[in-house]
């Protein structure tokens, strides 16, 4: 193979988020491309995986201070996602109902889990040899050592000229430890150990960025923001600017299909656009009983204050006690307050409001088929693949310019613009965005010309792949 992904998730088998999407769909593009790519990821106790008949192609074990943690390399056979993916089955660590939590919370042994995974997968590819990829694609801090120890750890000496590139899905999580836990690395060069330390701790990310040939972020809008708020790490990435790269994420056109969806009530009929929506939302409006004559907003994600999720209930009473007549679903779980929030709702927006707190991915197609816009205020985003999935739909995103928002969603106020854009995180911008979406929808010749151009856009990722491949030209010829 050319590539190697490397990361904790991948769709169809372990997604949390947008990082789950990126690793299930880039690898894809890229063998259509020509570059032979693959995919690697933990083994979890997850209901895809469970239903695959997985064979062993490697075992080892991974040294984690005096213990010897054993571990086995499984592959699905016939690559049906189109790309071979690989499994790092560490019973103890990952056989677990989640990724990075269960019902229970949070795991509390993350520093040992990617240090096993890491090592692992390069145990394996050392045993490789001639056969071995040529460039390690590591995703977020979870595998963000992989270039420190390819580079100055002695037992992967002999794959320490391959090339590693790492992606930032979002700088915020950067897997910082103590010194204290030192002793759980694998041992290295002790001249190197200063790539390991950012402000006193291990911390992954930053290594990363300084041993990684090239790193990229998932928008140009992003890359700049990380240059100036990036949870202290805005000195480095300004420094080591010179390797980096912002590359908008795309979607997948076969999975992202209204004209052969199977999760969605009615699908996509040549370019009949007006009656696929019409007909999606009266559906949505059937099984919730709203009112399908009012312009109908969603909120689909994680319930959390980095989406902005902490701002819909206030906002929605407020839109309420100004008399804005507008439906809302919201459609996610996530923090706790939130929820209950959320739940509280129902009494006082008894006809227009409803909160499906749940995981539910053919519930989230839907709504994408059948919504007129998708609210994201976002406090941060560094792509976002929401709002190309609702454009994909012919739905209108209202966005906060930030990341690859801003980059993806240009204002309708300008010309070819695709959304609603609004700068501030606040009540009164964001009631004002719902205000401007009420406006637009009213007036149906120019909403409708505007949501039969969103569906016009190309999002896949073509484009997007077609970037990354440069990057790998750039350090070795593929």
């Amino acid at each position: 193979m050319d590539v190697l992904h490397i990361s904790m998730e991948c769709y169809p088998a372990a997604k949390t988020g947008g990082l789950g999407d990126v690793v299930g769909s880039l690898p894809k593009y890229m063998n259509k491309a020509g570059v032979s790519s693959a995919v690697i990821i933990p083994l979890y106790n997850l209901p895809w995986i469970q239903n695959q008949s997985l064979e062993e192609i490697y075992a080892g074990k991974v040294r984690l201070d005096k213990w010897w943690v054993p571990f086995r390399i499984v592959k699905v056979p016939g690559d049906p996602l189109g790309f071979p993916l690989y499994f790092m089955d560490s019973h103890y660590h990952f056989h677990r109902e989640g990724v990075y939590s269960d019902a229970n919370g949070g795991f509390g042994d993350e520093i040992e889990r990617y240090l096993v995974f890491q090592q692992a997968v390069l145990h394996w590819i050392s045993s490789l040899e001639k056969k071995a990829p040529k460039i390690l694609h590591c995703h977020d801090h979870h595998t963000a050592l992989i270039p420190f120890f390819v580079k100055y750890c002695p037992e992967f000496q002999k794959i320490s000229l391959i090339r590693t590139v790492l992606t930032i899905h979002n700088g915020v999580y950067q897997g910082s430890f103590s010194w204290k836990n030192s002793n759980l690395l694998p041992w290295y060069q002790a001249a190197a150990a200063g790539l390991l330390d950012w402000n006193g701790v291990i911390n992954p990310l930053a290594c990363g960025i300084r041993c990684s040939w090239q790193f990229t972020t998932v928008s140009p809008g992003y890359l700049e923001e990380l240059k100036y708020e990036s949870a202290g790490l805005e000195e480095l990435i300004r420094k080591e600017s010179s390797k980096a790269t912002g590359i908008l994420n795309g979607i997948d056109f076969e999975v992202w299909n209204p004209s052969e969806d199977p999760k969605i009530q009615f699908r996509l009929k040549g370019k009949q656009w007006n009656l696929f929506k019409e007909n999606n939302k009266k559906a949505l409006c059937r099984l919730f009983s709203l009112n399908p004559n009012l312009p109908l907003f969603v909120f689909i994600g994680r319930l959390v204050r980095e989406k902005g999720a902490d701002i819909l209930p206030d906002l929605l009473l407020r839109a309420q006690k100004a008399g804005l007549l507008i439906n809302f679903i919201v459609l996610g779980t996530g923090e706790k307050k939130i929820e209950q929030q959320l739940r509280s709702l129902p009494p006082h927006l008894p006809t227009t409001f409803r909160a499906i707190l749940e995981y539910n991915e053919d519930l989230a197609h839907q709504l994408y088929a059948g919504a007129d816009f998708l609210l994201m205020p976002s406090r941060i985003e560094p792509c976002g693949l929401n709002q190309m999935f609702a454009m994909r739909y012919g739905t209108l995103p209202i966005v906060r310019a930030i990341g690859g928002l801003r980059d993806s969603v240009p204002d309708i106020g300008h010309l070819e613009g695709r959304g609603i854009q609004y700068t501030h995180f606040t009540i009164e911008d964001t009631g004002n965005a719902l205000y401007r979406a009420c406006q637009l929808y009213a007036q149906r010749d120019i909403f409708e010309q505007i949501r039969g151009r969103v569906t016009q856009i190309d999002l896949s990722w073509e484009a997007s792949a077609s970037e990354y491949i440069q990057i790998y030209n750039k350090i070795i010829p593929l």
